[in-house]
């Protein structure tokens, strides 16, 4: 009969191996908030983070956009009106700044200015939000 040599005493040596995990890094779950949190978070529509997919972040770096912290909540705003209207993906105007975003994910798909907008056409988007 085949021996089979057992190394691990338990399941969690056994995955922190191949996982190339601590068991307090399992526990912790890494970014310190429990699933329960973020659950709640989702279910009373607390999660206000938005986010940059990779291309605008290359956007904004490539044509050298800022966003001051009010313009960050001006467009914040726009996206809870555009989900209020039920708006998927939507053209979000900022002062010159344009933004497409994608309103269920609170994600920034694309960035900008006025210079760059100056064709005025926006494809891929259900509605728009001025602010």
């Amino acid at each position: 009969m085949n021996k089979l040599t057992n190394r691990f005493t338990s399941i969690e040596q056994a995955a922190g191996q191949y996982l190339k995990t601590t068991k307090s890094e399992r526990d912790s779950g890494g970014s310190g908030v429990s699933f329960e949190e973020i659950l709640r978070g989702k279910q009373t529509g607390q999660e206000s983070e938005l986010k940059f997919s990779k291309h605008a972040s290359m956007r904004l770096l490539e044509r050298q956009i800022s966003l001051t912290s009010e313009q960050s909540d001006r467009l914040l705003s726009g996206i809870a009106k555009a989900g209020e209207k039920g708006i998927k993906d939507s053209l979000v105007m900022v002062d010159s700044l344009a933004f497409i975003v994608n309103v269920p994910n609170k994600t920034v798909v694309t960035a900008m200015d006025q210079a760059d907008a100056q064709a005025n056409i926006f494809t891929n988007i259900d509605g728009a939000v001025i602010m």
